[in-house]
């Protein structure tokens, strides 16, 4: 009888044990993680909230003043040419658009043709590689400065060239129709060479077989490149756009240095508008509401292009 019971001690003692064991195999990894989801939820998910919570609020007059619930207010006022700060803003977002399409639409093709290019075997590779991604490594404002002795009016190369040919100079940072272009210029001249090191990466991750096989079917460059090289790198391009629009969407030390948003807004994208009307504090309530329009297109804009690419997984 007592050894029945030892025994059967013993078994609830190893089951106790086992259960015991498992819990922590499960519960360890949401361990190792919970530091990071504490810092994202302090840093990340509260401010959040409460910047969606107080572009609802107006701020009173006065820093004693309570806040005024106003509703979707002041997103209406953003987009009511009559108001202060809306007869701006949708001139700033129209050019935020097409600032990034522009930037995405020259970008993608441009990195891929430097990969293509560079993704083989030729004299000085290396120095090669290293020219086209240098720009990547200069500080946003050590670049934006660059290119403002560039457009400079008086000084400037870009000037001093058309002037030997015996052509007119070209404001170009204080003319509104060249303005947009030339920071567009510049943006893809400082991260080209970084989007291209993804396309490069992807390049040499293509199994050399699938080409041989391509060429003992008589494919051509071009049907190689068509068929094979760019759906074979797909999943590249949805990072690079992806990672394009969030950084044109983040533009800001490139216009402090350049233009700061002028001539009358024509050159100015929306982050660099929220640092620019920041510090009066009758505009904090819009400040709010634009940032959470900044936020919620990136939101969609990421999850969207996501999800039509495992909808295309899928299809395939």
């Amino acid at each position: 009888m007592d050894a029945s019971a030892n025994t059967a001690s013993t078994t609830a003692q190893a089951e106790g044990a086992g259960r015991a064991r498992s819990l922590a195999q499960t519960l360890f990894p949401y361990l190792l993680v919970l530091p990071t989801l504490a810092l994202v939820f302090v840093f990340t998910i509260l401010p959040s909230i409460r910047t969606v919570l107080d572009s609802l609020y107006k701020p009173g007059r006065r820093p004693s003043d309570p806040w005024e619930f106003v509703g979707l207010q002041n997103y209406l006022d953003l987009f009511d040419s009559a108001h202060h700060i809306g007869a701006r803003f949708t001139t700033v977002l129209g050019n935020t658009l097409l600032f990034v399409i522009l930037t995405a639409v020259i970008c993608i093709p441009l990195a891929l043709m430097f990969a293509l290019m560079l993704n083989r075997k030729i004299r000085y590779l290396g120095v090669l590689r290293f020219g086209i991604f240098y720009p990547a490594l200069l500080p946003l404002i050590g670049a934006a400065s660059i290119w403002a002795f560039l457009y400079s009016d008086s000084i400037g190369l870009l000037n001093a060239i058309l002037r030997s040919f015996g052509l007119g100079g070209v404001n170009w940072l204080g003319d509104p129709n060249t303005v947009m272009g030339s920071i567009i210029l510049m943006n893809i001249w400082k991260q080209g060479g970084y989007y291209m090191i993804f396309y490069l990466a992807g390049l040499q991750s293509i199994p050399l077989d699938m080409y041989e096989a391509a060429d003992l079917d008589g494919a051509s460059y071009g049907q190689k490149l068509i068929y094979l090289t760019i759906p074979m790198l797909r999943r590249t391009t949805l990072f690079v756009l992806v990672i394009i629009v969030i950084f044109a969407f983040q533009t800001v030390e490139q216009l402090q240095a350049l233009n700061q948003g002028n001539p009358a807004d024509r050159g100015n994208l929306l982050l660099y508008f929220i640092f620019q009307n920041i510090g009066e504090r009758r505009n904090w309530g819009y400040i709010n509401a634009m940032t959470v329009i900044l936020v919620g297109i990136l939101l969609v804009f990421t999850v969207s292009q996501f999800m039509l690419f495992e909808r295309g997984q899928d299809d395939d």
